[in-house]
């Protein structure tokens, strides 16, 4: 009798792409319900970035704290989020580790759901630092000439590329065979990114060979346009280049990445 109910019950129906996704994403969040020390690097790590180079250059850089704190937050903002991004390589490397990642490509969903659910947890993460950060400013004295749709359109903006540079620690979060492989290589290349950039200083202000060099680096375009848009001065081009250059980042390495997950 038992075998003639299941054999005519109905089968459940297979949930949708964005139902598995966002089913993977609140499993990152209650990840850090349950480890909240977790959110040491987007809360403190970013209160002390911006205590720490608001007090040390401002007075030599910009002759006053006050003046400099108006070019520096959205850097900082830029910098604090961008360093947290490589957490989400070594969250994929660790669930590998632990066995769960076989358990994700068992299942009867949307093949990149479990991906993009890492991303989409790690995306409060990045909130959380952004407004840890503009908390501080305000604090401290900061008032951005965008208003509060400026600074949300420059939060949004970095929210936007954060998502698309993460794909490439997803990427190597599958490749190496260690979370502190993954962590090495991150910080190879997010150190040079973000210090070789206009977080700090003006690139006028650099030698012309390193001048040209930072003209060039991604997070330095990030970094104007979010600047742009909480600064009241929006620069169009820039606004474009980061949405470009985001879409390129996730066509290139979520395609890289995903060949991966299904070899894996």
């Amino acid at each position: 009798m038992a075998a003639v109910l299941a054999s005519t019950e109905s089968r459940p129906p297979r949930p949708s792409a964005l139902s598995a996704s966002a089913t993977f994403g609140w499993r990152a969040m209650l990840k850090i319900k349950h480890v909240p020390e977790q959110l040491f690097d987007v809360t403190v790590f970013p209160i002390m970035m911006t205590l720490m180079f608001t007090y040390l250059f401002g007075g030599a850089l910009a002759g006053s704290t006050s003046e400099y704190l108006t070019y520096l937050l959205p850097g900082i903002m830029v910098m604090s989020v961008i360093m947290t991004t490589m957490y989400t390589g070594v969250a994929v490397n660790t669930d590998i580790q632990k066995g769960v990642f076989d358990r994700f490509r068992s299942l009867p969903v949307w093949r990149p759901a479990a991906m993009v659910g890492y991303l989409l947890g790690d995306l409060l993460r990045y909130v959380l630092a952004s407004l840890v950060i503009l908390a501080v400013g305000l604090a401290l004295g900061y008032r951005p000439d965008g208003g509060v749709l400026g600074v949300a359109a420059g939060i949004a903006l970095l929210l936007v590329f954060s998502f698309a540079f993460s794909w490439i620690w997803t990427m190597f979060g599958l490749l190496m065979r260690s979370e502190k492989s993954v962590m090495g290589v991150s910080m190879m290349v997010i150190f040079p990114l973000t210090f070789l950039s206009n977080v700090l200083v003006e690139p006028e202000t650099m030698p012309g060979w390193l001048e040209a060099v930072v003209d060039v680096s991604p997070v330095t375009r990030l970094v104007a346009a979010v600047r742009g848009l909480m600064g009241g001065a929006t620069d169009v081009g820039e606004i474009a280049w980061v949405l470009v250059a985001s879409l390129l980042l996730v066509a290139v390495f979520g395609t890289l990445t995903m060949r991966l997950y299904n070899r894996k």
